[in-house]
Order: C-alpha cells, then structure tokens, then sequence
C-alpha cells in the first residue's frame, strides 16, 4: 500500500499555448521566458527536498520545467505521464470548438481522435501504482507533467473517477502534494503557485 509515500504533482511552466488556453497534448512546444521563471521559482521551492524517484513525461516543456528545476539528471521519462490526447481538438481553444460544438466540454464530449477520460484514468491509475512501486517503503516521488493527466491523477488518488479531475484547477508551474491521512489516501495541498 506505501502509506506514508508522498506523490509532489508539478505541472510545467508556461507555454504559449497554454497562455492562450490552446489545448496541448502532442504538440512539443517550448516554456516561454516566463515559464522558465516559474521553472525557477521551482527550483527555489524544491532545494533540499529529497526525492526518492522523480519521472517526468517525455514532453519538452515537462522535460525542460524538470531540468531547470534541478531534477532533470535523476528524473525517468514515463510516457504515462504525457498530457490528455485532445484528438482533433488539438491547437484549439475551448471558446473555438463551443463556437462550432456549443457548451462543448473536454470532460463530458467525445473527444475525437484522441484519449476517453477513462483511458487517461487507466493511465493515472498505471503511474500510481509505478510511483508506489518505487517507493516500497515510503518516500517522496517526484511528478513532472501536465494540467489535465495531474488532476485525473489527483482524482484517482483520492478514489474518484476520472473526470473528477473537473473539480481540480491546477496553475502552470504549481506543485501539489497527494498523501495520506492514517490509511486513507488524501490532498495534502493543492496548486500551490508563486505569484
């Protein structure tokens, strides 16, 4: 069960689609300056927190948000930790799909030529039980990813659905901590940023 393992959700800095609200799954951009900064606050907030394991999705601005923050030479790239595949809604704000699809939602439509929220879930689910499995007696574990596959995690971590990740708002360049209350799995803390 790994009572007493920490799992520390860290969603990358900013990118330009994630300024603009653009979905971003497979599409590989970079932080902008202001994501490295944030990157940088990162690295401040986490000096001399020791991570049992830390993996990272294989994406750049993850990989690059993981680096700077000073962890890039231990982290595991876990392609279980890569963002929602958004299908043909990829590049593409929400405001511009309920334009043509209206109260269009990434939680509760079809997302088409992309992942069910329940595959994420599967994926969340499989990442969890990688994150325990490195820690067999507990420790800290190090997650460095994205906004929508960290709150379906989060979710799952608690017991819920996957589309409890609805309920989770999480800022770029935030860290959250999941963990337990004697046996039962809980939110330690919830996007915290540095603004």
């Amino acid at each position: 069960m790994s009572v007493g393992t920490e799992l520390w959700l860290v969603r990358h800095g900013e990118t330009e689609w994630s300024l603009s609200g653009a979905h971003t799954s497979r599409t590989d951009i970079p932080l902008t300056e202001h994501g490295k900064k944030r990157a940088e606050e990162l690295r401040d907030y986490l000096k001399g927190t020791r991570f049992d394991a830390v993996f990272v999705s294989p994406m750049q601005r993850a990989r690059e948000t993981c680096a700077i923050a000073g962890f890039g030479d231990v982290a595991r790239v876990d392609d279980g930790l890569k963002e929602w595949d958004y299908g043909i809604y990829e590049g593409k704000t929400t405001k511009e799909i309920q334009a043509q699809i209206p109260g269009w939602s990434v939680w509760k439509n079809e997302i088409v030529g992309g992942e069910t929220v329940d595959h994420v879930g599967e994926r969340a689910d499989g990442v969890i039980a990688q994150a325990l499995a490195a820690v067999p007696g507990g420790g800290k574990v190090a997650l460095f990813a994205h906004a929508h596959i960290l709150r379906i995690l989060a979710a799952r971590w608690v017991g819920l659905a996957a589309d409890g990740g609805r309920l989770l708002a999480l800022g770029t360049g935030s860290v959250s901590v999941l963990g337990w209350e004697r046996e039962t799995r809980v939110i330690e803390s919830w996007n915290r940023g540095f603004e």
